[in-house]
C-alpha cells in the first residue's frame, strides 16, 4: 500500500480557521506540485481523504482536479491539526488501497514519524505546505519512498 501525506496549500488568514481559504500564492503551489506529479508514474491515490477544514479540502480537489484524477474525495475525522495520529494509523492498518491524506501540521508530521518510527515525538519529518511524503507499507513496516515540496519545483 502506498500512503501520500499532503500538507494544504498556503492558505489565506482568516478569523476563523475552519475556513480559510486557499491563496494566490497556493494555488500555484499546487499548479506546481501536480506538473511535476503528472511527469511522474509516482503518485496514484485510489482515494483521497482530507480534513473538515476548507484549505484541505480545496487542496485535495485543485490537485485531483490538475491531475485528473476521478478518485473519490471523503472528508475523514482524525486529520485537523489537532487529532491524535494514533487514530488515524489504526484506520490505515485495515487499509489497502493507495490512499492520499490530505491534512495539516503538526499531525501530518506526527503521524509519518508514529509510522515509521513508532513514535510521534520527536518527529522525523517536516511537511511543508503543498508538499507529498510517499510512505509504501511493505507486511507492517512503512518506509519512506520519496518526499517532494511545490516550493522546490518553482
Amino acid at each position: 500500500m502506498e500512503l501520500y501525506l499532503i500538507r494544504h496549500a498556503h492558505a489565506l488568514e482568516a478569523a476563523f480557521d475552519e475556513i480559510r481559504p486557499l491563496s494566490p500564492r497556493g494555488r500555484k503551489q499546487i499548479r506546481a506540485l501536480a506538473r511535476w506529479l503528472r511527469g511522474t508514474d509516482a503518485f496514484a491515490p485510489r482515494e483521497y481523504w482530507h480534513s473538515h477544514l476548507l484549505r484541505a479540502a480545496d487542496t485535495a480537489a485543485l490537485l485531483a482536479a490538475r491531475l485528473r484524477s476521478r478518485a473519490p474525495r471523503r472528508t475523514v475525522k482524525g486529520l485537523a491539526p489537532w487529532d491524535d495520529p494514533a487514530l488515524i494509523a489504526d484506520r490505515l492498518g485495515r487499509h489497502r488501497q493507495s490512499l492520499a491524506l490530505v491534512g495539516h501540521e503538526p499531525h501530518l508530521s506526527a503521524l509519518a514519524s508514529l509510522l515509521v518510527t513508532g513514535r510521534t515525538h520527536p518527529p522525523v519529518f517536516i511537511c511543508k505546505k503543498c508538499s507529498v511524503l510517499a510512505l509504501e507499507r511493505i507486511e507492517s513496516r512503512w518506509l519512506v519512498r520519496w518526499q517532494v515540496s511545490a516550493d522546490l519545483l518553482g
